[in-house]
């Protein structure tokens, strides 16, 4: 009776909201406006309840409840405003005037109205002729919506939204599977940055792979805190729907995450907990995922043949030298910076540079429009204020209590760093791929941020001061040498010169700063 009761008051409070918000998006886009309307007011309908359905299942609350609101209306936001404002002050290029943040998304969104309105079925979106999607399945998906709620004419925000509503729904997995697992301060802490972070705002109001990935993550992250505190069958059965979908969209990452839960569970000793018929079909998973990859990957280049395994190596090899080839080519300043170095310490530049994008300095100093400006600030900005707790994860992981504890933190702060630099690796200092793809993975960095804000703010290390005094010190340096370049403000040191005192000042704190601890530590046993 009760259930029936709150499915009325859910309809009675969505029907009517949604009716309205699919007539003000009809109205931004072209086609016939009733079935504008109606696409646009049955998607939303349907994301609504599902994230209400969610929200009630995760355990309710105002929290999660304003969680879950704002991550869908700041995405949607985000990329409505980003659709309107773009082509009228953005760059005269087609992704600006088509109101497109991401060349990928544009792309992609094209080809998939272009496979809903040929007639042909959803599967040739894993053919070559729709080359946008390495993968294809994204692809499906949005010719598939596109097919149903929008037949007459393509309406780019309609694959915005279900984007956006995605990106929401994987929230109370994931503060579910953290409160499951931890307590609710981590759970809290770690789900407003997984909520907030601008650049998952970004891309969660565009029609790209991440904000559906990072939901299919959170499922999978609910299905193995599931099975680790009850074991059974349901854990298996949400790791089952996040990894399928996971395999569709991108199965790199479903193989990246099944490395990650492999180690956690032998960190934790559950080896013996597993049954045969799970190591089966992870075995099938992670075998089917290095198919499709290999797959995925021949069929966008031509590597003449050869193993799956050796396909994918060929593909990392020639990734790193074209990461390299067009950070030089692209900017003078790095051609004047590698024309110093040797191959080692040019790698090692290239993975610094690209853990550093978005860099904040350039975003308030390079001349572009007020549109580029504000994306600029907000993306740079939310990682500056992230990588200081992501840099000193480790650190508190290290300090806490010995144990199976201890070490499960140091692998997921491990992990976080992993990706960060494999990303850095293979988008080097792209300052939109590099990030998009760090972003996969984000919520694990989340958790790791929000464990090592909750030490800091028991323990008050002074690690992370340092760390954000480095920090502040470095922004502060490039930010005059930019304000020198672009606006003839102050001194324009040397770019090495600049690198240098960076450097410097990085090993001043960190080798000052174990000399300082040791010292103390050493005069408190005295």
């Amino acid at each position: 009776m009760k259930s029936k009761y709150l499915l009325t008051k859910d309809f009675g409070l969505i029907l009517p909201l949604s009716l309205v918000f699919g007539a003000g998006l009809a109205a931004l886009q072209d086609g016939n406006y009733f079935i504008g309307w109606l696409g646009f007011a049955a998607l939303f309908f349907l994301g609504i309840l599902a994230l209400i359905t969610a929200w009630r299942w995760a355990g309710g609350g105002k929290v999660l409840a304003w969680m879950i609101a704002l991550a869908a209306l700041l995405r949607i936001a985000a990329g409505v405003a980003v659709y309107i404002a773009l082509p009228i002050d953005g760059y005269n290029v087609p992704d600006d005037k088509a109101g497109y943040v991401f060349t990928d998304a544009h792309r992609r969104d094209d080809q998939a109205w272009d496979l809903a309105s040929s007639g042909k079925p959803l599967w040739s979106a894993f053919d070559k002729t729709y080359y946008t999607d390495q993968y294809g399945g994204l692809l499906a998906i949005s010719a598939l919506a596109y097919k149903i709620f929008s037949p007459d004419v393509h309406r780019p925000l309609l694959i915005l939204l279900l984007a956006a509503l995605t990106a929401a729904l994987g929230v109370p997995f994931f503060y579910r599977a953290t409160h499951l697992l931890w307590d609710e301060r981590l759970a809290t802490v770690s789900t407003w940055l997984f909520v907030l972070y601008p650049e998952s705002v970004l891309t969660g109001g565009a029609q790209m792979r991440e904000p559906f990935l990072l939901t299919f993550i959170a499922v999978c992250f609910w299905g193995f805190a599931l099975w680790l505190k009850e074991g059974g069958r349901n854990g298996w059965v949400w790791l089952g729907i996040g990894f399928v979908g996971m395999l569709l969209v991108s199965p790199a990452m479903a193989l990246a995450l099944m490395i990650l839960f492999g180690v956690w569970i032998w960190i934790r000793g559950e080896k013996a907990h597993l049954p045969w018929q799970a190591l089966v079909a992870v075995g099938s998973v992670f075998f089917v995922g290095i198919l499709i990859l290999a797959w995925s990957l021949s069929r966008q280049h031509d590597f003449g043949g050869g193993s799956p395994i050796s396909v994918i190596l060929n593909w990392i090899r020639g990734s790193v030298k074209y990461v390299i080839y067009q950070l030089e080519r692209g900017s003078g300043q790095v051609q004047n910076v590698f024309s110093q170095m040797n191959p080692l310490t040019q790698f090692l530049f290239v993975i610094g540079y690209g853990i550093a994008q978005p860099v904040l300095p350039p975003a308030f100093f390079e001349p572009t429009t007020l549109t580029w400006h504000i994306i600029a600030i907000m993306r740079s900005l939310g990682w500056y204020m992230t990588l200081p707790l992501l840099l000193y994860s480790p650190i508190a992981a290290w300090k806490s209590p010995a144990g199976s504890g201890r070490r499960l933190w140091l692998w997921l702060s491990s992990f976080s760093w992993i990706w960060i630099l494999i990303c850095a690796i293979r988008a080097g200092g792209d300052q939109w791929d590099n990030p998009r793809y760090r972003l996969i993975f984000f919520g694990w960095q989340a958790l790791v941020a929000g464990y090592a804000w909750l030490w800091w703010r028991d323990h008050r290390d002074a690690w992370l001061a340092r760390i954000a005094l480095l920090e502040i010190f470095c922004v502060l340096l490039y930010g005059q040498w930019y304000l020198a370049r672009y606006n003839q403000i102050g001194i324009h040191l040397p770019i090495m010169m600049v690198i240098a005192l960076s450097l410097i000042f990085v090993f001043v704190v960190f080798v000052g700063g174990w000399v300082w601890d040791y010292w103390i530590s050493k005069r408190r046993r005295a």
